[in-house]
Order: C-alpha cells, then structure tokens, then sequence
C-alpha cells in the first residue's frame, strides 16, 4: 500500500472561479435563471452543468482561450511539484469535466496528475460530456461519485487528504483521513458533524502540513 495521496477539488478551489460561471456569465445568461431550480434540488448537477455548457456557442480557440485566462490559486503549481517530490501522489477531483481542466494543467506545466471528472470534448462550438453509466465512479446526479473516487483511494493509500469547497465535495470529504475546506463547504461539514481543517488557499494548507511534520 503506498502511502499517500493529496487529492483536489478543481473548480473554487485550485481555480479561483467556476469555469461554469464564467462560460455562463459571458454567453448564456440566461443560465442564472435556472440556478434557484439547481440549487433546490430540482435540477441535477449534471443536468445544470450539460444545459451550460452546451450553450457557449463559439469557436474552440475562444473556448480555449477563456479556459486559459482562469486564475488559479498562485500556490498550486509549486504545491503539487512539493507533494511530488516528497513522494506524494496528486489527483484532481472534480464534477466538472476534464477537458478544461487539462488546458489549465498543460498551461501550468503541472504533470503527472491524474483527473478524475467527466469526460468533456468540443464539438460543434460547444463543450459536451461523454457520462458512462457503467462506469464504477458513475453518479447519476454529479456524472461522477466523488465519494466512491475517495473510497478507492483510500484501498491504495495508508492516508488521503482531500481539498473543496462546495456541495458535491460534502460527500467525499466524510471519507477522507484528513479534508480542508474553503468557503461554503465548511458550513455543510459543521452541519453534517465531518471534522475539517478551515482553510482559504493552498498556502494555509502548506503551513498546517508543514506544521504537522508532513511537508519540510
């Protein structure tokens, strides 16, 4: 067993923003109509996110190009390169999709991290998401069980950390060893009683793992 993993939430924790939001905000906004039936529960997450995102209607170099002008927190590149070199294994978890999340990774020249998210590709001037529904990981609200993500971490490592930030990171942080939470997602571990480690960026989670004797 190795012994272990850092593993990230993508969207409000290593990105400063949501890339939904932006690609909402700046070609569909009519998107914001249907967020008070999302966040009720009426509308899955996947349901929300596949409506957006099949709404940008542009070429793929503009998509790419506002992918590319998402700030990140400053941190992460040197963070991620840190947990490496100590050892560590790092994953990128997200409910998202990968196809903009590996244009942020090669822009950062940060390597040899795995993501585990929905499939995304561009076709037809908009962004669209390959679900597996036979996939293990397959979540039929979130496209992807974050929960089940952690739990077979968690059969390949001694220890796993986890970082988010929003709803869909409630789950798997019950299953984490050790989970940082930002903004909203420290609210619903208070309610849920999950222990976590209150934090606003990466350089709080380098000084409470240096503190702890887990980074040098």
């Amino acid at each position: 067993m190795k012994k272990w993993a850092f593993v990230s939430d993508f969207d409000g924790t290593i990105s400063k923003r949501d890339f939904y939001l932006i690609m909402m905000d700046k070609y569909y906004p009519e998107g914001r109509e249907l967020m008070p039936k999302w966040k009720a529960g009426e509308m899955r997450d996947i349901d929300f996110l596949n409506k957006v995102f099949t709404s940008i209607d542009q070429e793929e170099d503009q998509i790419i190009e506002d992918i590319l002008s998402i700030p990140i927190d400053e941190d992460v590149p040197e963070f991620i390169k840190t947990i490496q070199e100590i050892g560590g294994d790092f994953y990128i978890l997200s409910a998202g999709t990968d196809y903009y999340i590996h244009h942020i990774l090669k822009k950062y020249g940060i390597k040899d991290v795995q993501v585990f998210s929905n499939e995304g590709y561009y076709r037809e001037k908009n962004v669209h998401m390959n679900i597996d529904k036979n996939h293990r990981h397959y979540s039929e609200r979130y496209g992807i069980d974050k929960s089940k993500v952690i739990q077979d971490l968690k059969n390949e490592y001694e220890t796993v950390f986890f970082i988010g930030d929003s709803e869909p990171d409630s789950h798997p942080a019950e299953h984490a060893d050790t989970t940082f939470a930002k903004n909203g997602l420290q609210d619903l571990l208070r309610k849920k009683n999950v222990p976590f480690i209150p934090v606003e960026d990466f350089k709080e989670v380098e000084r409470y793992m240096m503190d702890k004797g887990l980074l040098s």
